[in-house]
């Protein structure tokens, strides 16, 4: 239990630390509602759990020793980073060009692209991939059982989880005037700022 409380703590800091996973909640919240954040939230923390699996049987170990698939992972997280940033801020310039009365309405994210964004978001962090890569070791000694392995999965699931639910929620609450095409520019310009600056930041290290 003690072990368990000390992973749950170190998850929670990670989470709480601001990178992609909370620009990609922020994002969708105040594009598609509150839905849309929570299934992005549900995203990211369906990653935490691919990223707990895979590093109890080595795969993530695998990955961090080779020189071509981390670069790979780094590379194609990099651009879907960037691709998102330039999305929002393509989305901010069609807002500020737009008188008030003549501004698009937001356009609604399905659960499906929220749930899929936040996933591949957080898979495709080189930093979750050497995060988990340090800290699993640390808690899974050899021939750990799995039911070991689906306890650490879902304390990591579910702090993460509620920590950007919690996220989603707060941005779903303020919608009403984050919506509005001058806000909404400004945080689509900041967000998307901010994404491109991680993705170029990523490709970079």
């Amino acid at each position: 239990m003690t072990a368990l409380m000390v992973f749950a703590a170190a998850i929670l800091v990670a989470s709480i630390v601001p990178g992609p996973d909370f620009a990609i909640v922020t994002r969708n919240a105040m594009l598609g509602g509150r839905g849309s954040g929570m299934w992005t939230a549900l995203g990211v923390a369906g990653g935490c759990v691919v990223w707990v699996v895979a590093t109890a049987v080595g795969l993530s170990t695998l990955l961090a020793a080779s020189v071509v698939a981390f670069t790979f992972v780094k590379v194609a997280g990099a651009i879907y980073l960037i691709y998102l940033g330039a999305r929002s801020i393509h989305a901010a310039f069609k807002d500020r060009s737009k008188p008030v009365a003549e501004a698009e309405p937001t356009r609604r994210v399905t659960h499906w692209e929220a749930f899929r964004s936040g996933l591949l978001c957080n898979l495709l962090n080189p930093k979750a991939l050497v995060f988990f890569t340090a800290l699993i070791p640390q808690f899974i000694s050899g021939g750990a059982p799995w039911a070991y392995v689906g306890e650490l999965a879902f304390v990591a699931a579910a702090v993460n989880g509620l920590w950007f639910l919690a996220l989603a929620n707060l941005v779903g609450l303020l919608r009403r005037f984050l919506t509005r095409p001058n806000v909404r520019a400004w945080i689509n310009g900041v967000t998307g700022g901010i994404l491109v600056a991680l993705g170029l930041r990523v490709a970079a290290n």
